[in-house]
């Protein structure tokens, strides 16, 4: 058994030119393990999520992927998902994610094929020649992951990909990726201001203070699967959402 953790931030503190963004971040995801990220706007989530796939180095401490410290973007092991999609306006749902695979190595023959179970693996196997603007939000969002899953990377890093949604589809789709990752085996790190998604999606959550961020506390969620939406009725969800405001707000009770 690989007990080697998939991702691993040890010491790790991030800055923007002077301004400090994160200090002293140390918390280790394992393989096949979906770990949220919350905490006020601004404090730093999406900088450790960057800094886990190579778009901000660590001026302190270290992160590391697989085992390996991470000196740059790893596009071999880590895929992004974004809340700004970033999808080509002038290209199809089935070339915008054909894009992913474009400067691999893989032939013009394998990248279709590849990009066409993607999209069906996201239910959108019927729509690969519309356009972004010809699709609905959540099927935007849904071209985006695909993108994401059609190469190899065994880590998913996600950046609140459903914030622009209503929550009946965030959670709707949540819930799908959830079961497409498990079946791929993918290791997830995902940055979410809702508590709600948290609770539902993750095997553990990571609570971070406002900026400079620091971790707070990190939950592990005892809530079995495969998951339901009626789980959120459930006293044991309740009490896990609750627990995560209070972990929140402690400083301003202060």
């Amino acid at each position: 058994m690989n007990d080697q953790p998939a991702v691993s931030l040890s010491g790790v503190s991030l800055s923007y030119g002077s301004v400090l963004a994160a200090h002293d971040l140390s918390f280790d995801v394992g393989p096949g393990e979906f770990v949220s990220l919350i905490g006020p706007s601004g404090c730093g989530k999406s900088s450790a999520l960057r800094a886990i796939g190579g778009l901000l180095p660590a001026q302190v401490g270290e992160v590391t992927v697989a085992g390996t410290a991470v000196r740059g973007p790893r596009p071999k092991d880590v895929s992004f998902v974004f809340q700004d999609l970033a999808l080509y306006p002038w290209r199809s749902a089935l070339r915008n994610v054909e894009v992913a695979l474009q400067f691999a190595g893989v032939s013009r023959r394998q990248r279709r094929a590849r990009a066409v179970d993607a999209l069906q693996a996201v239910g959108l196997g019927d729509v690969p020649d519309r356009f972004p603007s010809q699709l609905s939000g959540g099927m935007q969002q849904r071209v985006a992951i695909a993108r994401a899953l059609v190469s190899d990377a065994k880590i998913l890093l996600l950046d609140e990909p459903f914030a622009a949604l209503d929550e009946q589809t965030r959670l709707r789709l949540g819930g799908q990726l959830l079961t497409l990752l498990e079946e791929q085996g993918k290791t997830v790190v995902f940055v979410t201001h809702s508590l709600s998604e948290a609770a539902y999606l993750s095997d553990r959550i990571v609570v971070m203070s406002p900026r400079p961020a620091t971790i707070k506390d990190i939950i592990t969620v005892p809530l079995d699967r495969p998951r339901h939406p009626s789980l959120m009725r459930a006293p044991e969800f309740h009490e896990l959402t609750d627990r995560l405001t209070s972990l929140l707000f402690d400083d301003e009770s202060e």
